[in-house]
């Protein structure tokens, strides 16, 4: 009866692997492991035909041992913006290569949502927990208590700072500024920018950015030509209004967003204003989503590794669950610009 059960759920165990080999479970469990004191020669031939055996460990006998459920849980902001799935794709693949399983669940941009997602992956006892933070997110209380419970958590993207919690980003502040200079050196001199919430670290940076390529050109910083657009294409329509209502003597020449949805937005205000781009007012994103470079004119815009960065942000993860003296690390990775049409031509 045994050997019929194995025959029709297909499941090879520990103990038919050692059994194929002549060798002990133990030794065939230590090879498996990468555990110390297993001839190298050993260890290779394990791997090799627990491989063609098709032997997949069990991973509910392999947490009852180590008190690990081989489980990560993502938070991630929203769904509708293209960077968090490319993210997503990045933290699987490196979950899967190291035996994890990824829980994923979205905060829908409230602090509240994000709170209760948090605790519902505690309760599901998974090993550590990669957040991006919504952008309602201003209460560091509640991941202080998160830092302390002892429970390993990286933040990505979106991060709060000074928390004592690694962080794997982008180099915000650096690519504004180049994506800012760009428009400068094509001859633009009255630049609005479309920000995103100043309380999100994003929102800082890219501001920060922005205005201090418009300080080190000299070029005068003006209030009114700075407005919060949120992340969304609506508040980048809505924000995109507020600009072209300035009086002419201030209304800008060129513009530049937070990210790409906030500069769709702002394109289509522009489209119906009966305008054009880059002829009338040039306009730059950032993010490099899809639609950047099929849309007429093609966007400018600043493309952000989004695979890459939940790459590492989940092997800094996993690598902090599984070694408590894990240094704390904010890790910047390169965002490039893309130039493209819409940032018009040299006007020099």
């Amino acid at each position: 009866m045994a050997k019929e059960q194995k025959k029709t759920n297909g499941i090879v165990t520990l103990k038919e692997v050692a059994a194929a080999l002549g060798l002990s479970t133990m030794t065939v469990s230590r090879a498996l492991n990468d555990r110390p004191n297993v001839n190298p020669k050993t260890k290779k031939r394990v791997l090799e035909v627990a491989k063609e055996m098709g032997y997949t460990p069990n991973l509910v006998a392999k947490s009852l041992v180590s008190s690990k459920t081989y489980t990560i849980g993502v938070v991630i902001p929203e769904i509708g913006h293209a960077f968090f799935p490319e993210v997503v794709r990045g933290i699987e693949e490196v979950s899967n290569e190291s035996n994890y399983q990824i829980f994923l669940t979205n905060s829908s941009e409230d602090f509240e949502k994000e709170k209760k997602s948090i605790e519902a992956l505690r309760a599901k006892r998974v090993d550590g927990i990669l957040v991006s933070t919504s952008i309602k997110t201003t209460d560091y209380t509640f991941f202080e208590n998160l830092r302390d419970s002892g429970l390993p958590v990286v933040f990505f993207d979106r991060c709060l700072y000074h928390l004592g919690i690694s962080c794997i980003g982008v180099n915000d502040r650096v690519a504004s500024r180049q994506i800012t200079e760009h428009l400068i050196e094509n001859g633009y001199k009255k630049l609005a920018y479309l920000c995103g919430p100043k309380e999100v670290t994003i929102g800082k940076e890219r501001l920060l950015g922005f205005v201090e390529a418009l300080q080190d050109a000299g070029l005068e910083v003006n209030e009114q030509r700075i407005i919060e657009t949120g992340l969304t294409e609506t508040g980048g329509k809505e924000a995109m209004k507020k600009l072209l209502a300035l009086p002419e003597s201030i209304r800008p020449d060129a513009v530049a967003t937070v990210n790409d949805p906030s500069a769709l937005g702002a394109i289509e205000a522009i489209n119906e204003a009966g305008l054009k781009i880059p002829d009338d007012i040039a306009i730059t994103g950032f993010t490099d989503e899809v639609r950047a470079k099929i849309i007429t004119p093609s966007l400018t815009t600043i493309n952000q590794p989004a695979y890459d960065v939940g790459k590492k942000a989940a092997v800094k993860l996993i690598a902090t669950i599984e070694n408590e003296n894990e240094p704390i690390e904010n890790i910047e990775l390169i965002a490039n610009l893309v130039v493209r049409e819409s940032s018009g031509s040299q006007k020099l």
